[in-house]
């Protein structure tokens, strides 16, 4: 039974983090990437939806490789971190990045949710 109780603690704790980044990810960028993606923008929902994943692996490593639920916990908030930064660092290097997404430039959407998997891949591959 402690297996499953464990399973089911670290699937909610993992989903909630996963919103918490959502949430603060949408926060920092300065369009709403939902009201985007309602209007059919496949730039805002690749973007978007590589940083999801960037974010997915580095809390999937940290569930498998923590050592307990408390480092699984810190682990899985710096992985937001970590995708927070990166988009600010790309934002940066790239000025035109938010009007080209807002405008669904799907190249560039591509680009900022392929980078935002690299980031999560190395993320998740420190952890181990």
């Amino acid at each position: 039974m402690e297996q499953a109780y464990n399973y089911l603690i670290h699937l909610l704790a993992a989903l909630a983090l996963l919103g918490a980044f959502v949430f603060v990810y949408t926060k920092v960028t300065p369009f709403d990437e939902f009201a985007l993606i309602k209007q059919g923008h496949l730039a805002a929902a690749l973007s978007l939806g590589g940083a999801m994943l960037g974010v997915s692996l580095t809390l999937g490593s940290s569930i498998v490789h923590g050592d307990n639920f408390m480092m699984f916990l810190i682990w899985g908030s710096a992985a937001g971190a970590v995708q927070v930064a990166a988009y600010a660092l790309l934002s940066r290097i790239l000025p035109h990045l938010d009007q080209a997404l807002a405008e669904n430039n799907v190249a560039m959407g591509a680009f900022m949710g392929a980078s935002s998997l690299v980031v999560g891949v190395l993320n998740a591959a420190c952890l181990s």
